[in-house]
């Protein structure tokens, strides 16, 4: 099987709906999808160097790709800054993450917020936005090929956001083969759109 990474966003999980649609496509093509559980050490208690942590001994076993969906995309960037080297397929990235939460959390601690893994609210204490404010790992074009998977209609990650760092990433030099892929009907889930997904996690693998 042909090992690609995946990693998940911010409060869900590797059951999410995303990964079991993604699953049994890729497997055809005898592509099998490591998902790494990033609630670590737990939900509650999230931390981002741990979540990288994580990653880096994931990849210990080289992946042909790496994918990252949502927050999950700045994992990804993350441990490319730090020399993983593989293809990227990022999907609804949380791009300008810091600049968004820091305006938009709420006082309090521990924050209440929707768990798509629970299914309801969950607290998560304010130490780990305290962290995300200080990660800008999409500020420059990763060091690998990228494909950024984006909807107009995302309801979390503003469309808008997401194309404008593409464009700056474009004037400062993106690696051959790398392409921005546009679904006019895509929201942030994008499980309507798993085989073209699968598609392009397939070409990012197999270059």
């Amino acid at each position: 099987m042909t090992p690609v990474l995946y990693f998940h966003g911010f409060a869900s999980s590797p059951g999410s709906a995303k990964i079991t649609a993604l699953r049994p496509i890729l497997a055809r093509d005898g592509i099998e999808l490591r998902t790494p559980d990033l609630n670590i050490p737990s939900f509650e208690k999230l931390d981002w160097n741990e979540m990288v942590r994580l990653a880096l001994s994931q990849a210990l076993v080289p992946p042909r790709a790496i994918v990252g969906s949502s927050l999950g995309a700045l994992v990804a960037l993350e441990i490319v800054t730090r020399g993983v080297r593989a293809p990227l397929v990022l999907i609804a990235p949380a791009i300008g993450v810091a600049r968004r939460w820091k305006e938009r959390i709420p006082t309090g601690d521990p924050i209440s917020v929707f768990n798509h893994a629970r299914g309801e609210n969950a607290p998560i204490h304010r130490a780990f936005f305290d962290q995300i404010t200080q990660v800008h790992v999409d500020e420059q074009p990763p060091a690998v090929p990228v494909t950024v998977i984006m909807g107009r209609k995302d309801e979390t990650v503003p469309f808008a956001l997401v194309e404008d760092t593409w464009q700056s990433w474009e004037r400062s030099g993106l690696k051959p083969g790398s392409k921005f892929v546009e679904l006019a009907e895509g929201d942030h889930g994008l499980t309507a759109e798993a085989e073209l997904i699968a598609a392009e996690i397939r070409a990012a693998a197999t270059a």
